[in-house]
């Protein structure tokens, strides 16, 4: 099973709102995934066994998965490009 992390500052609020609503999205696609919220402190550590990152705040590194913006789940704006760009990874070999 695919695993995206969703980091936020605290990892408390925003990343909560934002991993609890793509989980709701992918369940009614019919769409299996891990997805898990993290603060933005532990995000290397997590990063190493996630195979996508839904970024709320920008991180000062790069990384070797892909990155999703965050900000689309919780304006609405964008949202169906990136959830489509989410199902696509999840949907890959």
């Amino acid at each position: 099973m695919k695993k995206i992390i969703v980091a936020c500052g605290s990892g408390v609020a925003t990343s909560q709102t934002v991993a609890s609503k793509l989980s709701k999205l992918l369940k009614e696609r019919k769409i299996t995934a891990d997805v898990e919220a993290v603060d933005i402190k532990s995000l290397k550590h997590h990063v190493k066994n996630a195979d996508g990152y839904v970024s709320i705040v920008k991180s000062k590194e790069e990384f070797d998965i892909p990155v999703f913006n965050g900000v689309a789940f919780l304006t609405g704006m964008g949202q169906e490009e990136e959830l489509q760009k989410i199902i696509n990874l999840i949907e890959e070999d």
